[in-house]
This record gives structure tokens, sequence and C-alpha cells, in this order.
């Protein structure tokens, strides 16, 4: 890998920008590689994942796996995936779950980490935090209403609601999600890794 991008990387994971502000202190979680050609942008670690150090490494990772159609070998491999979550430590809980992605993350780390993911396909935006940083959607639309324009966003970028257990009965209501979405996300899934 070119050094430039090892640097980078180094320099993320000794990250604690945000130390005082992180109830179970910093420890970014993040899978990247320049030769990548998927990348899946969530929000930020859960208190599984903060404790593993391994991104979606709980049940929506589980959930997401199913829904790309991949084995966690395919799903883990640096050079197939990259895994950039738009803040890279956990945030804490709020009164609904867990806080928002804190912002300096972004501001500081984004740009520059993009600049070295070129090979880039496919990306699935998780989320409001991600679908606004990486679609730019008018603040005015709802989630619901992205997703569900969720074509024309195809080839390149996929917006997701988040696959987390909690979503289960939005996606009960929306079961256009798992009808008419996941198999176009197998099918470019599988065309962008020549599987």
């Amino acid at each position: 890998m070119p050094t430039k991008f090892v640097n980078l990387i180094e320099d993320i994971h000794a990250c604690s920008l945000c130390a005082e502000h992180l109830p179970l202190g910093p420890r970014p979680v993040l899978q990247a590689n320049p030769k990548a050609k998927i990348l899946i942008v969530g929000q930020a670690p859960g208190t599984a994942v903060h404790a593993t150090g391994i991104p979606f490494n709980d049940p929506s990772g589980k959930r997401l796996r199913d829904w790309l159609g991949v084995s966690p070998e395919t799903f883990y491999n640096e050079e197939l995936v990259a895994i950039v979550p738009m803040g890279f430590c956990y945030p804490g809980r709020g009164k609904g779950g867990d806080l928002p992605p804190r912002v300096e993350c972004a501001a500081t780390w984004r740009a520059e980490l993009m600049s070295h993911l070129t090979n880039i396909e496919l990306t699935i935006a998780i989320g409001r935090y991600a679908i606004d940083w990486h679609l730019k959607p008018k603040s005015s639309i709802t989630l619901q209403a992205i997703v569900a324009d969720w074509k024309e966003y195809l080839p390149r970028f996929l917006p997701l609601p988040h696959p987390s257990p909690r979503n289960t009965i939005w996606l009960a209501k929306n079961p256009w999600v798992e009808t008419d979405i996941i198999p176009t996300l197998r099918r470019r899934v599988s065309e962008v890794l020549g599987s």
C-alpha cells in the first residue's frame, strides 16, 4: 500500500480528538484499502464493535451481510470492501439509542481518506448521516423518501436504512426494501466483485 495511505490509517487509529466526549474512550474502527471496490458507510460503531474493534461485528452486521449476499470472509476482505463509518468511535448513548457520530471525525479525516479510495464502484450509504455526506439530498427529504428513490442513485450509490434489529418493525412496514432493493443490491455487489 502507498506509504501516504498507511500513515493516514495509522494517524486515524491514533486519533484522540474527541476523547473527552467519548464515554468508552477513543477506539477508531474502520476497514480500508485503496484496492477496495465497495464502500460501506454507516454511522458509528456500537458497543459490541467498540469492544472487538471489528466493524459490523454485531446483529446489524449479520443482517447487512445477508442483504449483500456475501460471506464474512468477503465482507472482511479489505481489498474488496471498505467499511468507513461517518464517526470512527462509539459516541455514547442518547435517549433513543446511540448518539450521532461526532462531527469532528468526518471534518478531520473523511475527505483525505476518500481521496485514496479511487477504485470504489459502489457506495452503500446506511442511515441519514452517511446519506447526507455521500448523496447530498435536500435536507427536507425524509430518509424513507430517499431510500424509496433508490433507483435514482444506482449504479454507483445505494441508500439503505440501518440493518439494526431496532429497525425490524420499520422494515416490516416497508416490505419493498426486502422485495425490491435487496435483490438488486445482491446483483450489483456480485457484479462489482466479479462473483
